[in-house]
């Protein structure tokens, strides 16, 4: 009996560890084949900007020993005319490049028994080269994306030497061979400076952040929850997903549902937003305070509040005040906006009390009434670039009286005044602090082109392509640095 609790405890751990993720990244084969198009393209550029160590030698010739320093090594031009990307189910990603060419310049000098110092150049001429990389993906410990080079296989078909310069007629018989320590070397070398390169690419991931701050008063905790998974057609990304308020990374009260992507393959990326990452933005937002507002002239630029306003509205209010004083407008939240993710639409009910205020002279304040009101809004996603913009529309408001210094004749009219202001300046103020946006991506010089949101019960989905371009004369890898 012991034995079974202790196999049901096991099992019960292990099922808490797999956390369910608040966002979810899809890259499909189409996205794999784009990013390996844009990837051949960016490593030309590197390749021709790559600089190699000089090395020396010593080759044979019936009695003669000619020893040689080859330096100041250059890639003149490159050519991958054929390449291929596909995913490993359970490792990773496969590339390969066949039939590549490469010309190579360098420097040389010679220097032999019975013969006098010589130098010059060297051209080298590289043909149907191939390469063959497979990197592991996985999460290392931080919850970042980690790689590593699998396994690299490479394979050249033909190096031809040329040497010019000099008396490069007296060294042209011994160019054969030279061409195979050339050989050697640039096939020994090839999958030690990839292994270099990923390892590189490893280190830059390990310095992206996965806390990003997204405006005053939110960040969002982009870690992976788990190792990517790898299939035949694509490579899920499960994300921590969840908002939090500014230095406070206390999780909330409630935990992400499993939600899954559709089964397609038409984009580019498909990315998955569950009523957890919405969830977890109301709450913190509502923790920074940004659901709190304080109404004055200032901010109601489509009308003058003052108490001459509420003639039409609550007539005592305007009846009290002979001569027209300003007046402010305090809006709280009270708990968190509750949100609703439907098939067809996305409704934000927010909760709070209004205090209202006269502004006497000398700048003191007395207060009128309070009540409290529920506001229902329509919540509308729209992407620009890389972010999801979220933007609010009040469609019902709901108020009632708490106290008051004054006796109300018609609570409709008070309630289509504050319906006014919540629409007019309220509304607009909210939207302007979430208008900075969620980022999706992180990915410098791209944009989400084409991209489709569909709204399922529990979640969104926004299937998308990609385009990147890059500034002319740009160093930058394809990861953001903000």
């Amino acid at each position: 009996m012991l034995k079974a609790w202790y196999s049901f405890l096991l099992c019960w751990l292990s099922l808490q560890l797999e956390a369910n993720p608040g966002l979810k990244v899809r890259i499909t084969q189409k996205g794999l084949d784009y990013g390996r198009r844009i990837g051949m393209e960016l490593l030309k550029q590197e390749v021709l900007k790559e600089t190699f160590p000089s090395w020396s030698g010593q080759e044979s010739f019936s009695i003669v020993k000619v020893n040689y320093v080859i330096s100041r090594l250059r890639i003149n031009a490159v050519d991958f005319p054929e390449s291929s990307a596909s995913f490993i189910p359970g490792t990773g990603i496969s590339l390969s490049v066949a039939h590549a060419s490469a010309t190579i310049s360098a420097d040389w000098k010679m220097n032999a028994w019975l013969l006098s110092k010589d130098q010059g150049g060297i051209t080298v001429s590289v043909s149907g080269l191939f390469i063959a990389v497979i990197i592991k993906v996985s999460r290392d410990s931080t919850g970042r994306l980690s790689m590593l080079l699998h396994n690299c296989q490479t394979s050249i078909n033909s190096v031809k030497v040329k040497l010019s310069g000099g008396s490069s007629w007296i060294y042209s018989f011994l160019s054969g061979s030279i061409e195979k320590p050339v050989h050697t070397k640039l096939n020994k070398n090839l999958c030690l400076n990839i292994k270099y390169k990923i390892q590189m690419m490893d280190a830059h991931l390990r310095k992206h952040k996965v806390l990003s701050q997204i405006d005053a008063f939110v960040q969002i905790d982009y870690s992976l929850v788990s190792s990517p998974a790898v299939f035949k057609s694509h490579m899920n990304l499960d994300l921590k997903g969840t908002v939090y308020p500014l230095g406070n990374h206390t999780d909330p009260p409630f935990v992400p549902a499993p939600f899954a992507l559709p089964n397609k393959d038409d984009s580019m990326l498909y990315l998955g937003i569950s009523s957890y990452f919405l969830k977890s933005a109301s709450l913190a937002y509502y923790k920074a305070g940004a659901f709190n507002i304080t109404m004055s002239k200032e901010l109601a630029t489509t009308f003058n509040l003052n108490t001459a306003l509420f003639k039409d509205f609550v007539p005592e209010i305007a009846l009290s005040y002979l001569t027209a004083c300003p007046m402010l407008l305090k809006l709280m939240a009270t708990s968190p906006p509750v949100i609703s993710l439907n098939a067809d639409r996305c409704i934000l009910q927010i909760t709070g009390c209004v205090e209202v205020f006269a502004v006497l002279p000398y700048s003191t304040t007395q207060y009128i009434f309070a009540g409290n009101l529920t506001a229902s809004t329509r919540v509308y996603l729209t992407i620009t670039k890389q972010k999801l913009i979220i933007s609010l529309l009040l469609k019902r408001l709901q108020f009632s009286l708490l106290h008051s210094i004054l006796g109300f004749s018609e609570m409709s009219l008070a309630e289509n005044f504050l319906s006014y202001a919540l629409q007019s300046a309220v509304i607009p103020e909210i939207n302007d602090k979430l208008g900075k946006g969620f980022p999706l991506l992180n990915l410098a010089h791209t944009t989400l082109t084409g991209p489709v949101i569909k709204m399922n019960p529990g979640h969104l989905v926004i299937a998308t392509d990609v385009d990147y371009k890059r500034k002319e004369g740009g160093d930058e890898d394809l990861h953001s640095h903000s």
